[in-house]
């Protein structure tokens, strides 16, 4: 049996708004009840059945009104315009317990702002720009200045800004007492008073002769710890202080201009240098940190907007990196493009880049252990800095040696990148080349990322090491390439110690010497006979061929060890005056003492260069 007409006019009616037009945007969600009802009717619970709907009613009960923005109360009308902030329009100041500000995003009894005049948040709706920026201000604090959306924002930006705010406020303070400047006294002023007195004693001539100096000293160690705090933040906290302190720098002007007497010169290498220390911060940031694309346009848009005073002016592009999924860069990491430039609209488009970015760059690869990239990328990449892209350049032969490509490094020591006037090898200290030679020796490298790494040394086993009679030709190239290296002995110590060694290399990176079996007289001349004319080539040429009838394959080890002896008997005619040791060259023959005599036999015959070794072997034991 039906409900009656009367009990269906007092059945407890739930709406939900799901009007998206009229309603607010959010979490202002609203259930209302038009009618009261009382708690015997509230607890009533009664099955009803209609037959045409099909429809069941088993409970009704009242509904409870939810949290909602106060444009939203269906208790209270509310009145809306644009921007109305003087006083409350209408009754938009009631509220009922469950009313939010729209601006505070709290309560709306909580809001202290809620009917004050030329602020009157009652009067915010989702429905005007103005209160809409509002919003986004009061949420989004210093912020805003970026233009970020609040989904944009999270825990580290806002710790950014609140430092950001902070340090506003504070430099507020110091620049207004640096443009007020401080007044001070002459030593001496003539008096024109009457009666004239002696110089310094009239206080009224001295008040108008006051002198008005300004320092610009307390707002640079403010701006420079607030820079050095930056640093030790995490990247995006770091990009938003140091975006605000480049806006902050930009607007600091001399007060005493047109006075060239009292012109504070360090405003303006200050304002340089700190710019570029921003930039360069930036710059590095941009390619370590992974932003999101957004979040990276944004910083590089709010940059490009700041109006930098006319010395600075070059760095308004500074922040015009490329990002690392443009069509150049990626051809050129994986190998497409070898050269760096492509043509563009009929136009040669070259990878130029600042050199802070290319360090940041090469840093990224080789975390991520992508030697390949870094060789590909350095070889390509075009700087101002010719001097700073040089020194990383000459880290690519470590970096082919990481990949296991020992050739090429060798290569890579001694010939030049692109316009680079001289090659890596000239570059070389004796401890690099001793770590190289080993490296080409024993196919091993250190575990670290850099080369002067004294740790762990591990096995590359994509390609083997380099053969005897290759290692032999490369490293009398690389003496022959670099004078310091020739005249010093601890480089052909470490020749021949690596030439009478395993090719096996322990953990720790301590060679494994070996005792050679002295080689027939014969052989010894024969090998002796043919370096002169190997050597005179090595020092002329890139390319020598090793006659295979004397570098044959059972002999080979003692026909290099043959060879660097003729090459420190050459050494020690011509430059054994600029030789510092020769007991250092001696002791690194170890147990191939076969070797260490055929040198000393052949020191014999020249009477002028046996004393000078035997005074160079003197001065060693008196040292040692």
């Amino acid at each position: 049996m039906g409900p009656s007409k009367k009990e269906e006019e007092e059945q407890s009616i739930i709406l939900i708004s799901d009007d998206e037009a009229e309603s607010t945007l959010g979490n202002s969600v609203l259930l209302v009840d038009p009618l009261e009802k009382s708690d015997l009717e509230e607890e009533k619970s009664e099955e009803v059945v209609d037959e045409e709907c099909e429809l069941v009613v088993t409970f009704c009960k009242q509904a409870n009104v939810m949290p909602h923005a106060r444009y939203d109360c269906t208790i209270h009308p509310f009145e809306r315009t644009e921007c109305d902030t003087c006083s409350a329009l209408g009754k938009n100041a009631d509220i009922c317990n469950q009313c939010y500000c729209y601006i505070c995003d709290k309560l709306a009894s909580e809001c202290q702002n809620w009917t004050t005049p030329a602020l009157c948040h009652c009067n915010a709706h989702n429905k005007s720009k103005f209160w809409k920026d509002q919003r986004d201000f009061a949420l989004a604090g210093v912020l805003v200045m970026f233009n970020l959306d609040l989904t944009d924002i999270d825990a580290d930006l806002r710790h950014g800004g609140s430092l950001l705010i902070k340090f506003i406020q504070e430099l507020s303070v110091e620049y207004n007492k640096y443009l007020v400047g401080e007044r001070i006294p002459p030593m001496q002023h003539e008096c024109f008073c009457l009666p004239k007195l002696p110089p310094g004693q009239c206080n009224i001539c001295r008040s108008r002769n006051m002198e008005v100096v300004y320092k610009y000293s307390g707002v640079f160690a403010l701006v420079t710890r607030f820079l050095n705090r930056a640093e030790r933040e995490s990247p995006k906290a770091a990009a938003v202080m140091f975006l605000g302190a480049a806006k902050e720098i930009a607007l600091h002007k001399d007060p005493a201009f047109n006075s060239p007497n009292f012109i504070d010169i360090l405003i303006f290498l200050f304002s340089f240098f700190s710019k570029h220390r921003i930039t360069t911060q930036l710059q590095k940031m941009l390619v370590l940190c992974d932003f999101p694309k957004n979040l990276y346009e944004k910083f590089v848009n709010f940059f490009q907007s700041i109006s930098l005073p006319c010395h600075c002016f070059g760095f308004s592009n500074s922040l015009n990196v490329v990002p690392w999924d443009h069509v150049l860069l990626t051809t050129v990491l994986k190998g497409q493009n070898i050269t760096g430039q492509r043509t563009q609209k009929g136009r040669k488009v070259y990878l130029w880049e600042a050199f802070p970015v290319i360090e940041a760059r090469v840093e990224k690869l080789v975390d991520k252990e992508s030697y390949k990239e870094v060789v590909r990328y350095l070889r390509a990449v075009k700087c101002n800095d010719t001097k700073g892209l040089r020194d990383l350049r000459d880290r690519i032969p470590f970096y082919l040696c990481k990949t296991g490509d020992f050739l090429d490094a060798t290569h890579s020591l001694l010939l030049p990148v692109n316009s680079l006037a001289c090659c890596t090898a000239c570059r070389l200290t004796p401890f690099q080349f001793e770590v190289y030679l080993k490296m080409f020796r024993t196919g091993s490298v250190p575990a670290g990322k850099d080369m002067l790494d004294c740790g762990l040394w591990i096995t590359v086993g994509k390609w083997p090491p380099l053969k005897d009679g290759v290692l032999i030709k490369q490293a009398l190239k690389l003496l022959y390439s670099n004078v310091l290296l020739y005249r010093n002995p601890k480089c052909w110590s470490s020749l021949i110690m690596i030439l009478g060694s395993s090719s096996l290399l322990e953990k720790s990176g301590h060679l494994l010497p070996l005792s050679l079996k002295e080689p027939p007289l014969d052989f010894q001349k024969g090998v002796l006979a043919a370096s002169g004319g190997l050597l005179e080539e090595l020092k002329a040429k890139m390319n020598v061929y090793l006659p295979p009838a004397i570098f044959s394959p059972h002999l080979h080890h003692e026909a290099c060890l043959i060879l660097a002896v003729q090459a420190i008997q050459q050494m020690l005619f011509y430059d054994l005056p600029y030789l510092t040791s020769f007991l250092e060259i001696a002791l690194a023959f170890g147990n191939n003492f076969w070797a260490l005599r055929l040198l000393l036999d052949h020191l014999s015959y020249e009477e002028q260069v046996l004393h000078g070794t035997v005074n160079l072997i003197l001065r060693d034991l008196s040292h040692q």
